[in-house]
């Protein structure tokens, strides 16, 4: 039973960063996932997948994991890339590629 601690990525759907200040404890998943005969459904019968706890700092999950006796592997997040772009860059003339319709 290990558990994942980490800082969930920013959704591709969004603009914002909502949900992503928080640290994640989330369990790996112990079984393979199978089909249900009947309506061809995937199913499990590992209920701690559905668990996902939330914390303020990855040393608060750390430490609720260490006091649960709970195996744990920690990942650290990446930076963002951030790219700066201006519209009036786009007419510069410095420009690096010449600008067309």
């Amino acid at each position: 039973m290990l558990a994942r601690i980490y800082r969930p990525a920013k959704n591709a759907m969004q603009s914002g960063k909502a949900k992503t200040k928080d640290w994640l404890l989330e369990f790996a998943p112990q079984d393979a996932r199978a089909s249900d005969p009947l309506m061809g459904w995937t199913q499990t019968r590992d209920t701690d997948g559905q668990i996902r706890l939330s914390f303020d700092t990855s040393e608060d999950a750390v430490a609720y994991a260490q006091a649960h006796a709970i195996p744990f592997q920690l990942f650290d997040p990446k930076p963002a890339k951030r790219i700066v772009k201006a519209y009036a860059d786009n007419f510069a003339f410095n420009r690096k590629q010449p600008w067309t319709h």
